[in-house]
């Protein structure tokens, strides 16, 4: 995830423009919005400065894993300790592969150019992903989140292959939705670079108040990537949905991507 920043431009429209229907509160664990909290690239930040003010508060996060990440290797002890204190570990692919063939994707190598893969190999690299957190949480079920946001080769959307391999799948798009709203293919996020703890209170005001769901899609947490929020914001963030703990359902995306799933489900029925 690093081709984020055109997806912040638009935040402040979709808030203003937002028109959300009433809903039943009770349907995020009998609290008034669900909020995610989801980390990416498996960067040691994670480890330093992330699990440490989670578990401080009782928090549970989601981790979006990439399998090749030397961080995975040099401290899988510590990854298997987080999933043990409930954190969940998603995947992130296995080499965290972008298309290089979009605008501004100049970031992107030959050997991790989306667009050069086959789906079959896409679709393996996933799966082997899968394997390897599996080996270190013992867990059978987790999300994915699209590496750079990218879903599709050519024509051609990989996750449809996938599928039956998660729980749901987080994006790049930012907006806040209703239950029955969420797509889980495609599970929409707000993505944080810069943003101060007012901005990102506001989100999850806003969440209370539409009984949506809201996801942050954080990458460093000071420090260790470009894309990055203050160690002090991200803390005013954590302790300020601590406070409304009695309003607000935290959970890890695999949690609420299964509640989503099984009321869209029953409302088909």
């Amino acid at each position: 995830m690093r081709n984020i920043k055109s997806c912040l431009l638009f935040i402040p429209l979709l808030l203003a423009g937002a028109d959300f229907k009433p809903q039943n509160s009770q349907v995020w664990n009998n609290k008034q919005c669900a909020v995610v909290l989801t980390y990416d690239d498996a960067i040691d930040v994670d480890l330093d400065n992330v699990v440490p003010a989670l578990d401080s508060m009782k928090l549970k996060g989601t981790f979006y894993i990439i399998g090749s990440s030397p961080v995975v290797n040099k401290r899988m002890s510590e990854w298997r300790l987080a999933a043990k204190h409930g954190h969940e570990l998603g995947n992130h692919s296995l080499f965290h592969p972008c298309d290089g063939s979009l605008p501004g994707r100049s970031f992107v190598g030959p050997d991790n150019d989306l667009s050069k893969y086959s789906v079959a190999r896409t679709v393996s690299e996933i799966r082997a992903t899968n394997t390897l957190l599996n080996a270190i949480d013992g867990k059978d079920v987790r999300t994915f989140a699209y590496p750079c946001g990218d879903r599709k080769i050519g024509d051609v959307f990989f996750y449809d292959q996938l599928r039956n391999d998660f729980a749901g799948a987080r994006g790049v798009t930012p907006g806040l939705q209703t239950i029955d709203k969420v797509d889980l293919d495609n599970v929409d996020c707000y993505a944080i670079n810069g943003q101060d703890a007012g901005y990102m209170i506001g989100l999850v005001k806003k969440a209370m108040e539409t009984h949506t769901l809201l996801v942050f899609l954080f990458h460093g947490v000071g420090g260790g990537h470009n894309l990055n929020v203050g160690l002090k914001e991200h803390s005013q963030l954590l302790h300020f949905i601590k406070q409304n703990e009695k309003d607000i359902w935290v959970a890890p995306m695999v949690d609420v991507a299964e509640r989503v799933r099984d009321y869209q489900a029953a409302k088909k029925n």
